[in-house]
């Protein structure tokens, strides 16, 4: 199922210019690799026209964990995303909680924020958070 989703998913934020091009992680035949060859690639065209070229790293820490659910959804939303679509989403997200034992006490924490490491639509997501 999740397989589908992110297919549709992806095939309606290409549509809708949300997904561009330039972006390149958690995508089929795009990696940093690729990143890296094109930006390396405008870096030489740059430097060999005399210009300079600043470079910035950017690396999110515990990245897929700042997902906040509210706030995915209603980007989602904003996009266009079928209101089915968004529905099944939010399920995906929020049926999830932690569970701690300690001796005979049980703690049930509802999972407010992060996407599913591991799972097939977790990186489309995250793509989705960090967009403008």
């Amino acid at each position: 199922m999740e397989c589908g989703v992110r297919a549709a998913l992806l095939t309606h934020l290409s549509e809708q210019n949300i997904i561009t091009p330039e972006q390149h992680g958690f995508l089929s035949r795009r990696s940093t690799v690729t990143n890296l060859l094109e930006c390396s690639s405008d870096w030489n065209i740059a430097i060999d026209a005399g210009c300079g070229v600043d470079i910035i790293y950017l690396d999110y820490a515990k990245a897929f964990d700042s997902v906040v659910h509210s706030k995915l959804i209603a980007k989602l939303e904003l996009y266009g995303t079928h209101p089915i679509m968004l529905h099944w989403i939010n399920s995906f997200l929020s049926d999830r909680s932690h569970k701690v034992r300690v001796g005979s006490s049980l703690s049930d924490v509802p999972v407010i924020s992060g996407v599913p490491q591991g799972s097939v639509l977790g990186p489309v997501l995250f793509i989705i958070h960090v967009h403008k």
